[in-house]
């Protein structure tokens, strides 16, 4: 059976077409620019990438390209081949704890809670609402970000601000990535042959965030009401002193939300050193560039910050560290400069390991940890879109 798998984002859309239970990707593609005049899209069949372009006014227009892709590359010779479609969506808010088929309530309730995820929220309805027109008879499934990060006790997603912000505007930490941390729970439970992993999952790369899993479930995440806590990104600030804002507020006669808008997109690696990609950070610091140096130590400080921090959360009882996401699993140098800091926790490092495994060498997945570290040390390649069309199959299949 045939599943689609739609990541909607503001001006871009993903999919990825999957033979189910085979888990096989028959034909991916990314379409960028939508509503803007030189839209493009590069679609993946067989290993050989086709390039496209012509301007989509729209998200309608834009699935109407990826609908057009399947049938030209004979990915399907019919839209009834099409079993079921995920959707990642960012926030489900309390209300949702797991993935869940998409009625006219969920779409409401989606659009509700862009109040909390207003840079993704309209890009994930609009992928939603122009599949569901042209594709009417398919189940279709919401698959949240926060949904595998709602098993957090409380005091660990309360804020301490006034409880009365929680009850009115449901102010609290929510957390993301929830899809990639659940895939690599998953991917840890067989390779570990329990359930009750505890693990300490690192998900960096351009967005990042930390998670602590105990018993198999999220106990603990970096990012909070927003994507924008949390460790510092490729071009997010990740958690500041809150009173920062006020004062620049005042000093720059800039709004809040240009405030807002500066530590989401001016900030982090690309506001210390001028370049938000960790790899062009790197060649910089290599070449001398102080900045760049800054930058690549303070974030790999904060990753190290987070994995002492859920360290000590899970009692010094961790099944295994694992890296992820493109700095994770490619960043050879972050990740031995990050172990490092955490070495007085027994946490050792193989240096020819660690080299031997990213996304550009013959392995791409294993351990790096020596034989002597106190706690093993894993890269696993994440994927997020694999998770979204396990979640969907399973549902869809139930019906």
């Amino acid at each position: 059976m045939k599943f689609l798998c739609v990541n909607a984002g503001s001006s871009s859309l993903k999919f990825q077409l999957f033979e189910m239970p085979e888990e096989k990707v028959l034909i991916s593609g990314y379409i960028e620019k939508i509503g803007l005049e030189d839209s493009f899209w590069n679609t993946k069949v067989n290993g050989e990438k086709i390039k496209g372009a012509k301007h989509l006014k729209n998200h309608q227009e834009a699935v109407q390209v990826l609908l057009d892709e399947l049938i030209e590359h004979k990915a399907v010779q019919s839209f009834d081949e099409i079993k079921g479609v995920g959707h990642r969506v960012l926030h489900g808010g309390e209300k949702y704890s797991d993935s869940v088929i998409i009625t006219d309530e969920v779409i409401e309730d989606i659009r509700e809670l862009t109040k909390l995820g207003p840079l993704h929220h309209p890009g994930n309805l609009a992928g939603i609402e122009a599949l569901r027109e042209v594709l009417p008879k398919v189940p279709m499934v919401a698959v949240y970000d926060t949904a595998f990060h709602q098993t957090m006790p409380k005091e660990k997603y309360m804020f301490p601000v006034p409880y009365e912000w929680y009850l009115k505007y449901s102010v609290r930490k929510y957390g993301f990535h929830g899809t990639s941390h659940k895939y690599i729970t998953t991917v840890m439970k067989e390779k570990l042959g329990k359930d009750d992993v505890n693990l300490i999952i690192c998900h960096i790369g351009s967005g990042a965030s930390i998670s602590a899993i105990k018993d198999g479930k999220c106990f603990d995440t970096t990012m909070g009401l927003t994507p924008l806590d949390g460790l510092m990104m490729g071009t997010r600030s990740g958690a500041i002193d809150p009173s920062i804002l006020e004062y620049v507020c005042k000093e720059s006669g800039k709004s809040i939300g240009d405030i807002t808008d500066d530590l989401n997109k001016k900030s982090g690696l690309l506001g210390i050193s001028g370049f938000s990609d960790s790899r062009d950070v790197e060649n910089a610091a290599a070449s001398g560039d102080e900045r760049a140096t800054l930058a690549l130590n303070m974030y790999n400080d904060r990753v190290a910050k987070y994995i002492a921090d859920y360290y000590v959360e899970l009692e010094g009882k961790v099944d295994a560290i694992v890296f992820t996401a493109g700095v994770g699993e490619n960043g050879i140098e972050a990740r031995s400069e990050i172990l490092k800091r955490v070495a007085c926790l027994g946490i050792k490092i193989d240096a020819k390991l660690n080299d031997g495994i990213a996304g550009y060498r013959d392995k791409q997945e294993g351990l790096i940890s020596s034989k002597t570290s106190k706690v093993p040390v894993w890269v696993v390649p994440t994927n997020e879109e694999l998770m979204i069309i396990k979640d969907t199959y399973e549902i869809v299949s139930k019906l």
